[in-house]
């Protein structure tokens, strides 16, 4: 019987839950089966969950699905989440990757205690598994390469045949695997594999492979090894040694499962074995989920890296302004199911908003700058204005926005011969500058090719504030606007989403050339409001009527200003798709 030591680490472990009000649920059926298993009696002890990562890439949105679900079961029923890294694959992990995982679920909210696990801790006890699987005579080394191999597998309506290294004694076996970990044979040579039934209608019980040849070095256990185990063996032991209770994957290893259940019951483990539970993995309009595509999109630069704010990249949505409650929430409103469907990205874009929209501090920025001379307001005067940070929280205070005789507003708030229903700037027409005055525009200035570069205007003093004037006259208009004097200049990119097509890649398209040449625009002349100077790195804000930025974590130094586009006010892909 194997050595079940996963039950003696339940140590005292912290794992501290999000402090956000709890979001509307979806469904969730691992629920109903881990409340079924307590009531049965089924669960010694607590309920144990993992998130098993593999350490060659950053995490997306769909590791935070499953981050969530697995940390969020066992704080719901007091119990454990290990982190474990299935590091099984030196040839593609980097220690890099280990770092950023780790960074990355405790920015979600998630805390693993003591409870940090690697696949490799297990080499040993891995490797000796296999041996008594040979000594069973239910493991065999064959010498066949990758292509006799895919050959003999035969395929979904043709058996397999057995490899004619099937048949060697328990003694050849065993001599061989010890030779193999030895780094006698070269790599490819021959490898481990399991002896099941090679007729079988599921190909993933054809006598698959559980050991394999591969020289590289480890971020972990260095150059020790030179065999490593593969994910579907190495899964159900390291859940196993772990005392795993629930173990909970995507619904791509759903036909895995009867391997996984094989080793366990082949290996006489106790009946309290861990159990897997498949759910349907996160898919999502306008974005590409595949690790493969993701790295291509990276090395091919066609994106900045793979904290890009357009990636769906943990990484990439935290320097895009997303917060871990608005990511928690948008992974438990989807729910967890077993059927397979595509959640609209709006759903996402809702979730930040609704989040933004509560504690987002409100500024002014004028991302097109169109400057604007109040020919009758004292030069040389300045005054301050105090504007709420939040029109709904008073609790956030105020602070003081400078104004003088010459401002900026935006370009899209003036028009020179304005429609009907066009409520702000044009000749002989007067908007309310937000917090400060009315405002009447009576001539504008046109450069040699005929652009407007700046409107002549006068205000009107007995509306400071923003008041209505003594004579009752109203305007419907109200527009944001910066002082030229005491305002910062910014750089202000504008991101979309990454992909023009709402599946990028499907049928036989190629994704590269889907991508939205509009996912960028760069704004290096926005004028901001004095108070976005003390801005840190990840501090979001609304700017009043156009949407929520934060400060770029990276790029925005004492010297240079960078806000990154959140998300905009309103779904205006909606509106795109209604007209």
């Amino acid at each position: 019987m194997l050595d079940h030591s996963g039950m003696e680490t339940l140590a005292k472990t912290v794992q501290s839950p999000p402090t956000d009000a709890a979001p509307t649920a979806g469904p969730n059926f691992i629920r109903h089966i881990i409340d079924a298993d307590l009531a049965a009696g089924k669960v010694a002890g607590k309920v144990i969950t993992r998130f098993p990562p593999e350490p060659n890439g950053y995490l997306h949105i769909g590791h935070a699905k499953s981050i969530c679900l697995n940390f969020g079961l066992a704080r719901d029923y007091q119990g454990f989440c290990n982190l474990r890294f299935d590091d099984t694959n030196p040839a593609k992990e980097d220690i890099e990757y280990v770092d950023s995982i780790q960074a990355d679920v405790k920015w979600l909210g998630f805390d693993w205690g003591n409870r940090m696990f690697y696949a490799s801790d297990y080499f040993e006890k891995i490797y000796n598994c296999a041996v008594q699987l040979i000594n069973q005579g239910k493991a065999y080394v064959c010498s066949l390469n990758a292509e006799e191999m895919r050959k003999y597998r035969g395929t979904l309506t043709e058996p397999g045949r057995p490899s004619p290294d099937r048949d060697r004694t328990v003694s050849e076996n065993l001599d061989l695997f010890s030779r193999m970990r030895a780094g006698e044979f070269e790599d490819g040579k021959c490898v481990l594999r399991a002896k099941i039934d090679m007729s079988s209608p599921n190909i993933n019980l054809r006598d698959p492979a559980i050991y394999r040849i591969r020289r590289a070095h480890h971020h972990k256990t260095g150059d020790q090894w030179c065999i490593y185990p593969m994910y579907d063996y190495a899964h159900p032991l390291s859940d196993y040694f772990e005392g795993i209770t629930h173990s909970i994957c995507t619904l791509e290893f759903e036909d895995h499962r009867p391997f996984y259940d094989w080793v366990l019951e082949n290996l006489k483990t106790t009946p309290e074995r861990p159990h897997q539970y498949e759910f349907s993995r996160l898919n999502i309009n306008y974005t590409v989920m595949s690790k493969r595509k993701l790295l291509e999109l990276v090395q091919g630069k066609h994106v900045i890296g793979w904290d890009d704010p357009r990636m769906p990249t943990i990484q990439g949505m935290r320097r895009r302004g997303f917060s871990p409650a608005a990511i928690r929430d948008f992974c438990e409103r989807i729910g967890v199911t077993k059927k397979d469907n595509c959640i609209e990205i709006g759903l996402l874009e809702s979730c930040i908003r609704d989040d933004l929209d509560k504690r987002a501090p409100r500024r002014m920025a004028v991302l097109n700058p169109l400057r604007v001379v109040i020919e009758n307001y004292p030069e040389g005067k300045t005054e301050e204005f105090d504007v709420p940070n939040h029109p709904q929280k008073p609790e956030l205070g105020t602070r003081k926005v400078p104004f003088s005789r010459v401002i900026y507003v935006e370009q899209d708030d003036f028009m020179e011969v304005p429609p009907n229903k066009f409520f702000r700037l044009g000749p002989g027409k007067e908007v309310r500058l937000r917090s400060a005055y009315f405002l009447k525009c009576h001539d504008f200035v046109q450069d040699a090719a005929g652009k407007v570069i700046e409107l002549k205007c006068t205000y009107d003093p007995e509306t400071r504030g923003g008041s209505n004037p003594p004579d009752g006259r109203k305007v419907k208009g109200t527009i944001h606007w910066v002082s030229e004097a005491h305002s910062q200049k910014a750089e202000v990119r504008l991101y979309d989403r990454l992909f023009s097509v709402p599946l990028p890649g499907a049928g036989d398209s190629d994704y590269l050339t889907q991508i939205n040449p509009k996912s960028l625009e760069i704004l290096k002349d926005a004028r901001v409001e004095p108070a976005l100077a003390a801005g840190v790195g990840e501090e979001s804000f609304q700017f009043e009527r156009i949407g929520y930025f934060c400060v770029d974590r990276k790029d925005s130094k004492s010297d240079k200003l960078v806000f990154n586009r959140t998300v905009t006010l309103k779904d205006s892909w909606a509106k795109e798709k209604e007209a």
